[in-house]
């Protein structure tokens, strides 16, 4: 159940952030971008009682490696995102939309400075394994500049994506200010 209301969480959210949600959708009428915080957009969707917010921002630089070198690759949006939803207990959720299928069972490894974390894969899409986690990476992202996010896909292509930490403290104080009203 857990993973379901994720990656429901994660389809409205890429579903408003790319524009694929269309005007006509109940989403879309009460989905708003509240502002930008540096590096950190600010979103809020739903009505009391089932609003949604979250942070997101797409990276800084992206690389992609085949057999050691350097390759091009296409890839759909990227996203680093922290999501709130008090209607489920959830608060400083964590997660990474690749813009690729991840290899199956393959992790995530994300890092911001010495501190390194594994987060599981579905999709396109990963997550820290928990919520002491999401809380231990959250902490990271507040204290650091850069996060580094590296993935495998399914055809074997690692990538690696620098996310700028910059505004991302005033971002979540932000969001979860939102969600609280």
């Amino acid at each position: 159940m857990k993973n379901f209301l994720k990656l429901g969480t994660i389809a409205l959210l890429v579903g408003v952030l790319t524009g694929v949600v269309g005007p006509g959708t109940a989403a879309a009428q009460t989905q708003q971008r509240v502002k930008a915080i540096k590096d950190w957009s600010i979103f809020q969707a739903g009505a009391e009682g089932q609003k949604v917010c979250w942070i997101v921002s797409q990276p800084t630089r992206t690389a992609a490696f085949r057999n050691g070198r350097s390759v091009q690759v296409n890839r759909g949006d990227i996203f680093l995102m922290i999501s709130i939803r008090p209607a489920d207990g959830v608060t400083n959720e964590v997660s990474f939309l690749s813009g690729y299928p991840f290899k199956k069972g393959s992790e995530v490894k994300a890092s911001v400075g010495a501190k390194k974390f594994t987060l599981f894969t579905e999709g396109e899409n990963a997550w820290a394994p928990s919520g002491a986690d999401d809380a231990a990476l959250v902490d990271a992202f507040r204290r650091g500049a850069r996060a580094k996010v590296e993935g495998v896909s399914k055809r074997g292509t690692k990538t690696v994506d620098t996310f700028s930490l910059s505004g991302f403290t005033a971002a979540l104080e932000a969001a979860t200010g939102l969600c609280k009203s």
